[in-house]
């Protein structure tokens, strides 16, 4: 089988869930034979097509920045759209082009490939925002609900990656008179993390992720400052870098905890953020928007307790209810309360490697709907 992954952001230049996830498949997918395609930005020197690991790595155009003042740039996800068509269709037939819904746009050229050469097309949808739009763009949200609403419309298989994300695109499926979303979940690669060893630098509460907006790490600093009048020893790392970096540093300052706070930035290496974990005792994810949560979910893995936050786009509560942890409101003294209390009671995180889903597990409940799609 040939397969084409679509993503603006390639792994390992760019270390998000997204990436991560379609690097994990299709290292698997390659090791069971299948040829695999990488589609997005060009972050290396050279031809703008490679092979690395027996994957081939497709540069549509140049690499450019994400986020503008904050929020996700709208002209570098037309930019990447425009530039991905002829690629794409140069690059051969493909029985499957699998295309990250987020952000929209490279569904379309996307679709028209697969119009045009007979490849069944999967988007897999690991966020739906609808009302969320107009809080993010204010008035302009409304053109990109019309996007989104108009992205679920194209396809031959929708796939959600948690039960938050399939619930939120059935309700825009059914209106569009579509079919029901199919749940292939993240992973976590189980062997890697029980081989890591815990860190030397010890913390009591930990996040990893990229430090956007929408993460709400703010809301974990202002918790802190509050366990802190309790708790006058405790220790939190935060992982991460992006667009609200400098902000979040300065609030560390403002709030008087630069030896309380530890802003780690950006780990390179996956052992290392797993040996961070594991040297912790308690993860927070503070957004209120997540289509899933792979830190999390790692976290349990490293037998970390696990606090998020209440919210009808937060997947990582999904996470909590399956395994275990505490959802509370996005308010800081009721995360400060919870934090406080977690770390009181002495208790360990259990490790839950038994029953949560290894890559190999996913990939070959995303082959097998792969499959089933070739034989319609």
């Amino acid at each position: 089988m040939k397969i084409a992954f679509v993503y603006d952001c390639i792994y390992p230049f760019v270390k998000g869930g997204v990436e991560k996830r379609i690097y994990e498949l299709a290292c698997r997918l390659r090791d069971k034979g299948h040829e695999v395609h990488l589609f997005g930005m060009n972050y290396w020197d050279g031809s703008s097509v490679v092979e690395r690991e027996e994957i081939f790595y497709h540069g549509v155009c140049r690499p450019m920045g994400l986020y503008v003042e904050g929020r996700r740039s709208v002209f570098q996800a037309l930019s990447v759209s425009y530039a991905l068509f002829v690629p794409l269709l140069r690059a051969g037939h493909f029985d499957v082009i699998d295309v990250q819904a987020f952000p929209y746009f490279t569904v379309f050229p996307s679709w028209a490939v697969a119009r045009l050469t007979g490849a069944r097309l999967v988007m897999t949808w690991h966020e739906v925002w609808g009302e969320y739009w107009h809080e993010y763009l204010g008035w302009k949200g409304g053109f990109g609900r019309i996007v989104e609403r108009l992205a679920a419309r194209l396809g031959d298989l929708r796939v959600a990656v948690s039960a938050t994300t399939r619930c939120r695109l059935q309700e825009i499926c059914q209106k569009n008179g579509r079919f029901p979303v199919v749940v292939v979940p993240n992973g976590v690669d189980v062997s890697a993390i029980r081989e890591t060893n815990p860190a030397e630098e010890k913390s009591d509460v930990i996040f990893a992720g990229r430090l956007i907006r929408e993460k709400n790490v703010d809301l974990l600093i202002e918790a802190t400052a509050l366990v802190r009048r309790n708790l006058p020893d405790i220790r939190v790392c935060i992982i991460g870098d992006g667009p609200e970096q400098e902000r979040l540093r300065k609030l560390v300052e403002d709030r008087g905890l630069e030896n309380t706070v530890e802003m780690a930035g950006f780990l390179p290496h996956y052992g290392d953020v797993i040996g961070r974990m594991k040297a912790s005792k308690v993860f927070v994810s503070p957004s209120e928007r997540e289509g899933f949560g792979i830190a999390a979910l790692e976290a349990l893995v490293c037998g970390l307790r696990l606090i998020t936050i209440q919210g009808s786009m937060n997947a990582v509560c999904d996470l909590v209810e399956t395994y275990e942890g505490e959802i509370v409101m996005p308010d800081a003294g009721l995360l400060a309360a919870a934090i406080e209390c977690t770390l009181s009671d002495g208790s360990e995180g259990a490790e839950h490697i038994c029953v949560v889903p290894g890559w190999d597990d996913v990939t070959e409940d995303l082959l097998r709907c792969y499959q089933g799609l070739l034989l319609n």
